[in-house]
């Protein structure tokens, strides 16, 4: 039994404990009209908020749900802020007491974790076995049953305030898709009766998950004795040599999960071998060690970036938004071989990957400006039009400088050009480049 720890609430309600929870939430959001309304009377707001705490009075408020539709359509529900900023609070204090317990290899939403190194480590354990079991769990956050969440909080939290904090925050959650499945000494109208369901979008809800599943990571590390072994959320890989153990293990996961009242997904959960490609959290894995970005990441992202380049051109997005936004993309693709993807999508503009040409010494010896004009500075044609002459070396489309050039990139001036809109249009990606480096 894990040591159970006491007297953590004066940690969670305490007035400087919230001021520096609050500044954590407005990070990215200071122009959210919620956050910024919290930001503006922030003593006022945080101390109603710490006697809320402390008397027990503390509700959480409504969320507001939409739908974000990516590989798959999910429902996401965002908290008042003042919610977030006690999330941050409880988070910053009882998630060291479970992140004792947790394995190294589960690698959602902690520090020093994260998708690209969860790759790195199914990599690791692919090149060292020949098959994999991939699975994934069915509907995992509309399922996550609230009495088993409770029991597990309960098993390292013995504060009765932090705990009732708990039930509070568990129990305010707002209704999720159904998941009726039955499972053994259920009756008829077991489904119906057991609260259930988690919101996507929550500092806590994420925390929560890995609570959830912590029990399955001790499961597969210290029960089937798997070596090799990466979970990430919902989804997660175990790797041996013979695909019949796999298989012995994928039966003997879905009960464990039954238990929980967890499903194993009956189409993504499946025996491979290693050598095969394979899709994994947004990235293809070839044997050689080469990754692309699937097809389906690089269509919405082509989508969000005419989405950005009409709002610019409107004006009700700024280049300081454009740069984060595109920037964030290009960190994960860089994760892959996309060298060639990013040249054809944003060549001449300010996020070429090819380099700017070196600064020369002048006969003088200062610097001189480099053969080509700042990227900032240059200018494109609308989408699908030619800029004649334009002085750019051959690239993955076959243009070159003697024939004129198709604009293909997001170029970004630093103020608008005669004759071209801002930020310029961008080409069609020619079939396959996402699998070139």
């Amino acid at each position: 039994m894990p040591q159970r720890h006491d007297n953590l609430f004066d940690q969670v309600a305490d007035f400087s404990a919230l001021i520096a929870a609050a500044r954590r939430a407005v990070k990215g959001k200071r122009q959210k009209p919620g956050a910024a309304t919290f930001m503006a009377n922030l003593e006022k707001e945080v101390v109603r908020l710490e006697r809320e705490l402390r008397a027990q009075s503390y509700r959480p408020g409504r969320y507001t749900a939409f739908q974000v539709h990516d590989s798959k359509t999910r429902t996401v529900s965002a908290a008042p802020f003042r919610d977030r900023v006690v999330h941050h609070a409880l988070c910053a204090v009882i998630d060291p007491i479970f992140e004792r317990g947790f394995i190294f290899d589960s690698y959602a939403n902690r520090i020093g974790k994260g998708t690209h190194r969860a790759v790195d480590r199914y990599e690791a354990y692919r090149d060292r076995h020949d098959h994999v079991l991939r699975c994934d769990i069915y509907r995992y956050f509309p399922a996550i049953d609230h009495a088993i969440l409770k029991a597990d909080l309960r098993r390292r939290i013995a504060c009765e305030r932090t705990l009732w904090l708990l039930d509070t925050i568990v129990d305010g959650s707002n209704r999720q898709e159904a998941v009726n499945l039955y499972y053994p000494g259920d009756d008829l109208f077991t489904p119906y009766q057991r609260r259930r369901g988690l919101p996507i979008g929550n500092l806590t809800s994420q925390f929560f998950a890995n609570v959830y599943l912590d029990g399955l990571d001790h499961f597969c590390k210290e029960v089937l004795r798997s070596r090799g072994y990466v979970r990430y959320v919902d989804d997660f890989a175990l790797f041996h040599d013979d695909a019949d153990v796999l298989e012995d293990w994928r039966t003997r996961i879905g009960s464990y999960l039954a238990g929980r009242r967890l499903s194993l997904h009956p189409r993504k959960t499946f025996v491979a071998p290693t050598r095969a490609p394979t899709a994994f959290l947004g990235f293809v894995l070839l044997p050689a060690g080469d990754r692309r970005l699937p097809d389906e990441n690089v269509r919405r992202f082509r989508n969000r970036l005419r989405g950005l380049r009409d709002r610019y051109r409107a004006g009700s997005v700024g280049l300081d938004e454009v740069q984060r936004r595109v920037s964030a993309w290009i960190a994960h693709a860089e994760h892959a071989n996309t060298w060639r993807l990013r040249q054809a999508l944003f060549r001449g503009g300010l996020f070429d990957p090819t380099p700017a040409p070196p600064f020369r010494d002048g006969p003088s010896g200062r610097k001189r400006k480099p053969d080509r004009p700042p990227v900032a500075a240059w200018c494109g044609a609308a989408p699908g039009t030619t800029n004649r002459g334009t002085p750019v070396p051959p690239t993955a489309t076959g243009t070159t400088s003697k024939t004129g050039t198709t604009t293909p990139g997001f170029a970004l001036p630093a103020r608008p050009c005669a004759g071209a809109g801002m930020p310029t249009g961008m080409a069609g990606v020619p079939k396959g480049v996402q699998g070139r480096s």
